[in-house]
């Protein structure tokens, strides 16, 4: 990275003073090399904005300079996120933070090491503060493989703090000016593709997707995520609070695309399996989560129970699920399939050992209540069904 002015941090805020007031502490509190950090509270013009003004004007930051600026015009979370973005060009690097989420100490430390590792690299498309535990796209627990190194790679960018040097967002806006259609994209998942015109995000990933780019991710995040009631959030949810990495003194140990194996695409399928199986990757289809679409290679990974000649077949054991096809745990819950041979698959899948794998256990006061859920909608049905009109 260009040896520019220090990494500003610029906090994205809107209507939700204490979201803000929050995040402003957990910044406050963090870690810093020098006092020489400007910290730009961008606020976007609406309604009831007083006291989030007010908050960031009073705000005291000892850690450089404070720059405040309030949107003449309401620009949305699109427009506003692709601004600060564009702070980059001018500093040399950004890091972005919306205001719903909340920092470790270590999160400048981080961002700062994470940037200089990966400047160099054209194929990282950028930097992730937050880390995955939640497949978005299944609702599955997800964690990536354990390698060794403190990074993982994952073909889908991050909006829950992200860091981009000036190289990283020129790509990605040269890509966005042309303004392209991702709707029909298969590559793009059909879950981003189905969000808001307002995303940035979505955009953002169908860059790394058609570019053969990564976001850089941290193992252990240095944000995590209140999903704050706001404009694209309904109520305030814990779904996406993960644990902050709070180790001191840290010098991460970044691994490059070739070193790493915990390298996903944008569906949360792992993209080194395919050499365990001695297979070309063009070759096979990873589906360990049963979401993504099959585009007719001759071999498929899933843990579907399908009609289709078994190559082999693993285990669902080990946690994560990639962690049986690389230590090559024999079984019979996740199936290597021939697509060119029709065969008759003779196993079945225990409910109960789908259920478990992703839940720890359910406690039974949880199962009776969803019991009498489903019991009282069942009655509703038939009463509907036997008196209506």
């Amino acid at each position: 990275m260009e040896n520019k002015r220090e990494i500003p941090i610029v906090v994205v805020a809107y209507n939700r003073p204490r979201s803000l007031n929050r995040l402003l502490k957990s910044i406050s509190e963090a870690h810093y090399p020098n006092k020489n950090i400007d910290l730009i509270i961008s606020i976007d013009k609406g309604e009831n904005n007083q006291d989030v003004l007010e908050l960031a004007i009073t705000f005291e930051w000892n850690f450089g300079t404070k720059k405040v600026q309030y949107q003449e015009t309401n620009l949305g979370l699109r427009k506003h996120i692709l601004k600060c973005g564009g702070l980059s060009m001018e500093y040399g690097a950004v890091i972005v933070l919306e205001d719903d989420l909340f920092v470790s100490p270590n999160y400048y430390t981080y961002t700062e090491q994470a940037l200089n590792f990966s400047s160099s690299d054209s194929s990282i498309g950028g930097v992730s503060l937050y880390n995955h535990q939640l497949n978005v796209h299944s609702r599955d627990n997800f964690m990536p493989v354990e390698d060794g190194f403190d990074n993982w790679y994952f073909q889908f960018a991050s909006s829950w703090g992200q860091a981009w040097s000036k190289d990283q967002w020129a790509g990605f806006m040269d890509w966005y000016n042309k303004e392209p259609d991702i709707d029909a994209d298969s590559n793009v998942p059909a879950y981003v593709r189905s969000w808001s015109p307002k995303s940035w995000l979505k955009y953002n990933i169908a860059y790394l997707i058609e570019k053969d780019k990564y976001f850089l991710y941290p193992k252990i995040s240095l944000t995590t995520n209140f999903s704050d009631a706001g404009t694209h959030v309904g109520n305030d949810s814990t779904i996406y609070q993960v644990p902050l990495d709070y180790r001191k003194g840290m010098e991460y140990n970044f691994s490059s695309l070739n070193e790493a194996t915990a390298v996903y695409d944008a569906f949360y399928e792992s993209l080194v399996l395919h050499s365990v199986l001695g297979i070309e990757s063009q070759q096979l289809c990873t589906d360990l989560h049963g979401y993504k679409p099959y585009k007719n290679q001759k071999y498929l990974l899933t843990t579907k129970l399908l009609d289709y000649k078994i190559v082999k077949s693993f285990s669902k054991s080990l946690k994560p699920h990639d962690d049986n096809i690389l230590r090559e745990l024999e079984g019979n819950e996740i199936f290597l399939y021939d697509t060119e041979v029709g065969e008759k698959n003779p196993h079945s899948l225990a409910f109960e050992r789908k259920v478990t794998y992703n839940f720890k256990q359910i406690p039974f006061k949880v199962v009776k209540r969803l019991f009498w859920i489903m019991l009282t909608a069942k009655f509703a049905r038939l009463f509907h069904k036997l008196f209506k009109k």
